[in-house]
């Protein structure tokens, strides 16, 4: 499975965007999937997973209330919409997939990774 993370940009605070990330392979549709984030000089922070039905969905609590993850199997593709951003959310996110146990918040979980996509805050 290769993964291809996109949707970054440059905001002002408040506004939201969208990213995606598409995978090739049969197999994503059987994985959760997860975002994780990492600032300059910080370590790379959970954002949310979502399991490979959509059934379950977990959050950071940094994004609780302003992020939303989802999912579409039928494109291979995985969504996360962030609404309300925060100068804080500046960062690159990387998706990941293939959960390799059940802690979901850990990136050392995940086989897959994608490239990352910028997103940049401003106040």
């Amino acid at each position: 499975v290769q993964l291809q993370a996109s949707g970054g940009g440059s905001v002002p605070a408040g506004d939201s965007l969208r990213l995606s990330c598409r995978a090739s392979g049969r197999a994503f549709k059987n994985y959760t999937v997860a975002w994780f984030r990492q600032a300059p000089g910080k370590e790379r922070e959970f954002v949310a997973s979502i399991r490979w039905d959509g059934a379950i969905t977990i959050y950071g609590d940094s994004v609780k209330g302003r992020f939303t993850i989802a999912r579409d199997n039928a494109k291979n593709t995985a969504y996360l919409q962030m609404n309300s951003l925060k100068p804080e959310d500046t960062a690159v996110y990387y998706c990941a997939s293939q959960a390799l146990g059940t802690d979901y918040r850990r990136a050392t979980t995940y086989g897959y990774w994608g490239q990352g996509t910028l997103v940049t805050v401003s106040s």
